[in-house]
Formats: C-alpha cells, sequence, structure tokens
C-alpha cells in the first residue's frame, strides 16, 4: 500500500500542490510543497489509482481555501487562525496576511516535528505556532480548546482534509467542541456528498483503509448535521462549479 499511516496523506496532498505550482499558469503557489512531500510523496500519488488523473479536487479545495481565509482575515476581524489536523499545510508562510495574524497549526507531533524541521529556515509572513496535539484524545483536545478559547477574541478554524476520516460521533463532538470556544466565529471545511464517498472508495478506499485512516464522514443531510451543534451555514462553494470557474476540471 503507498498509503502507510494518516500522516501519509499530507505529502500526497503536497505532491498535488506542487503539481500545480509547477504549471505556467498555476491558481496558486507554493514553493514549498515539493520540499514538504519529498520522495514519499510523489510515490504514493504514483501508485494511487488514477493519482494524477484525480488531483484537480484538492488543488481546487486548496486555491478555494485560499481565498476564503484572505477574506474572513481580511473582512471578518479574525485575529487568530486555528487550523486543526494541518497536514503540511503553508499557508502562514505564503499568503499574504497580516504580520498581527496569529497562525496555530495543530497536528500529530511525528507531522509537527517533521514539518518544523524542513521549515526551519523560512519566515513565516504572521505570528506563527506549531502544536502538537492528537485531536482524537478528547482530554488534550478539550485543554487545547480551552487555552487557545482564551487568547483570542475572533478565530477562524479550519479543518481541510480532515473530517472525511472521522467517524459521525468524532465529528460531532469536534463541532461541539469548536463551537464551545467563544472565540471560534466561523468553521471552515470540506464535506464530501452522501455520492461522492463510493467513488472516492472505488479511487482510494482500499489504500486509505489499509492506513487505518478509511473515508468515513459524508452525511446525507449535508450541512444541516452541524446545526444540533450550533453552527449555520453561511456560505457554500461547490467542488465542481468551483473547478470550472477556476478551470480546473
Amino acid at each position: 500500500m503507498p498509503i502507510r499511516n494518516i500522516s501519509d496523506t499530507a505529502r500526497w496532498v503536497a505532491t498535488y500542490r506542487a503539481m500545480e505550482s509547477a504549471r505556467r499558469d498555476a491558481i496558486f503557489n507554493d514553493p514549498f510543497a515539493a520540499r514538504l512531500a519529498g520522495p514519499e510523496g510523489p510515490e504514493i500519488v504514483g501508485e494511487l489509482k488514477r493519482g494524477k488523473s484525480l488531483a484537480w479536487p484538492m488543488i481546487v479545495r486548496t486555491a478555494v481555501f485560499d481565498e476564503m481565509i484572505v477574506d474572513r482575515v481580511n473582512n471578518a476581524g479574525i485575529d487568530t487562525v486555528i487550523n486543526l489536523a494541518a497536514g503540511l499545510d503553508t499557508r502562514a508562510w505564503r499568503l499574504p496576511l497580516p504580520a498581527s495574524l496569529h497562525w496555530i497549526d495543530v497536528d500529530l507531533p511525528a507531522l509537527t516535528d517533521y514539518k518544523a524541521n524542513a521549515m526551519r529556515d523560512e519566515t513565516p509572513v504572521c505570528r506563527y505556532e506549531a502544536i502538537a496535539t492528537d485531536l482524537t484524545d478528547a482530554s488534550a483536545r478539550s485543554a487545547l480548546f480551552a487555552r487557545l478559547g482564551g487568547e483570542s477574541t475572533s478565530a477562524l478554524v479550519i479543518t481541510e482534509g480532515l473530517l472525511v476520516y472521522l467517524t459521525e460521533e468524532q465529528v460531532g463532538s469536534l463541532a461541539r467542541d469548536i463551537h464551545s470556544m467563544n472565540c471560534a466565529k466561523w468553521w471552515l471545511f470540506d464535506l464530501a456528498s452522501a455520492k461522492l464517498l463510493p467513488i472516492m472508495n472505488r479511487s482510494w478506499g482500499r489504500a486509505v483503509a489499509a492506513a487505518n485512516a478509511p473515508f468515513q464522514f459524508a452525511p446525507s443531510e449535508g450541512t444541516a448535521f452541524f446545526e444540533r451543534f450550533g453552527w449555520r451555514e453561511l456560505e457554500f462553494r461547490s467542488g465542481l462549479q468551483e473547478a470550472h470557474r477556476l478551470h480546473r476540471e
């Protein structure tokens, strides 16, 4: 299996960012993606079924998240971005963010250490912090959120590429805990539809399941699932429509 564990999915996505950044008509530029993906990233993409031809959804997701993050920071008074399961994200280095912004990446210790070592000679554009925490550990997560909730007045929480790997119960618990932070004014996430999940599993399901990271969460009610935890949808972007807009079908 090309994917050995959940952290390898970060190398997989970083490879897609590197592929897009190498295009002459790139819709974003991540000069650090190839370095972070390492040699393992292209190997994963090469071994996955339709690994290259199905790059476009994650490339589009990256570009759309970039747009929405910059918009919230510039127009919604955000003082903190809390990036949960951040993986090998490099937005704190590559986006046009104010120096006063506090950007916090949270992920597993091994991945956090790897990224810190790879980026040790690079300077973030804003006030950057990396926190090593297992977000599936409820007590550790509660302690982290209690701390972060007291340090910010208006935060944007990001969970990019995370929810699909969780159970419905885990997503509900996470939604409740994020909502408990008074500072968490906005939550940006991607959501697989119930119709999409079988398609994803046909292409990559065996590979991610073998790495103990199966695709799971795709609620039939869509974002209405989150209403019971206090959340209300403000803006929705369709992956297919955004791919058409960005010329990445």
